[in-house]
């Protein structure tokens, strides 16, 4: 199955200062903007584009369950994870299953924009937190 980045996630302390960054320094748009207090989410998230191309700021709303205040906690700011679209999410984790790549099933959801996520296992990812993702509901 074809796959392509969708976009970076930034783990941040400051929305406010790494919007401003991302809009001055790098030529980005805010394309959006929310939070999300959904367990294992707990951040607040802006979505820049630059170029086409697509990176999210995540900044935790709770320091003690978030697991971007985790992340920062333990590697500090930068980047969070990698997100790749796949056509079929369902097809893609049956093929990680095959392939024996766990993934974290607590993370499954839809975002506000109707994305649906998961997140691979870092353990099974060199390390890296990579999310598959598709849209379902979305025409190109």
């Amino acid at each position: 199955m074809d796959k392509i980045i969708d976009h970076i996630g930034i783990a941040v302390r400051d929305l406010e200062s790494s919007i401003n960054f991302y809009q001055k320094i790098l030529g980005g748009q805010l394309i959006d903007r929310y939070s999300s207090e959904a367990i294992g989410v707990e951040s607040e998230i802006a979505i820049i584009e630059i170029n086409g191309e697509r990176i999210e700021l995540l900044a935790p709303t709770n320091n003690t369950t978030s697991p971007i205040a985790r992340f920062i906690k333990q590697k500090g700011k930068g980047v969070h994870h990698i997100a790749y679209r796949v056509e079929d999410l369902d097809e893609a984790l049956l093929e990680l299953k095959q392939q024996g790549i766990r993934i974290l099933e607590n993370s499954l959801r839809i975002n506000k924009h109707g994305r649906r996520l998961i997140y691979l296992n870092p353990a099974d990812t060199e390390g890296t937190i990579i999310e598959y993702c598709d849209y379902p509901n979305q025409t190109d």
